[in-house]
């Protein structure tokens, strides 16, 4: 079971949990999905710490940037089917989906800091969902991504369609979800799934050095540019421009705007502070 957040040893303000791994370097959180004997597979006890994390690194503003990997060999392995053995009915299900996957997607999305997937071994049905419901992904070479739903005469939830569909269309999110092939991290770029594929022994340092320098960018404008990226995904040219135009004039009265202005006439390196 899940235990309340407690102090970490180093750290008076870390949460510590069973099923998640919480560790700090810095403005960079990583957050390590910690059932390796499950291969990290979606669970009641990790739902509920990974939410919970996700909570802090969102309230935190001395976080600016986070990475989200999994413990062992693999990234995520989707839904846990242990808990699905007993065949629940219709509605014990639809309660599982929207009260467990809807609110831990919904915490990635809407985490208002740059989320950076380090994908390691496989990430399969909704493992591969909450990779694509971060802002960035690496992979290692190795790792590979299948949407599995398929496999077991499921259709693909946890928003996985969601996020398929607007990344990379509709025939070639139709072709994954029907064939539940296992796509190689190379495949994975070329399709869009993925920003960048390193060396397997290279991905924890690749993803730590990306995520220290998303760290020293404007975390609010930052945060304001994902809202306005969400927000164009479903809306038309005017009223994205509407939009637009609102968080600019947010994004105006930071410290971050005027430090960057200022950066830009004196010819230095500006020193953002994510405020």
């Amino acid at each position: 079971m899940s235990e309340t957040p407690t102090a970490d040893a180093q750290s008076t303000d870390m949460p510590t949990y069973d099923t998640v791994q919480v560790e700090r370097d810095g403005a960079v959180v990583t957050l390590t999905m910690n059932r390796p004997e499950r291969r990290n597979a979606l669970h009641p006890s990790l739902d509920r710490d990974l939410r919970d994390a996700l909570g802090y690194v969102t309230e935190d503003e001395s976080v600016r940037a986070v990475v989200l990997t999994g413990a062992g060999d693999g990234f995520c392995a989707g839904a846990d089917l242990s808990v699905l053995k007993d065949g629940p009915t219709p509605e014990d299900l639809y309660e599982h989906l929207t009260t467990r996957y809807l609110p831990l997607i919904e915490s990635l999305r809407g985490c208002p800091k740059p989320v950076l997937a380090g994908v390691n071994g496989i990430a399969a049905g909704a493992g591969m969902a909450l990779a694509l419901a971060c802002d960035l992904i690496v992979m290692a070479d190795d790792a590979a991504m299948i949407m599995a739903f398929s496999q077991i005469g499921f259709v693909p939830d946890s928003g996985a369609s969601y996020f398929l569909v607007r990344q990379i269309g509709y025939a070639r999110a139709f072709e994954l979800a029907a064939e539940a092939r296992s796509i190689d991290a190379e495949r994975c770029r070329d399709m869009g799934l993925t920003n960048r594929v390193v060396p397997g022994t290279d991905l924890v340092g690749a993803t730590q050095e990306w995520a220290q320098h998303l760290a020293q960018r404007p975390t609010t404008a930052l945060a304001l540019t994902k809202e306005a990226l969400q927000f164009a995904q479903d809306h038309d040219l005017k009223e994205t421009i509407e939009f637009e135009s609102e968080l600019q004039m947010n994004a105006l009265q930071t410290r971050d705007h005027r430090e960057g202005l200022a950066a830009f006439l004196e010819k230095r390196d500006p020193d953002f502070r994510g405020e």
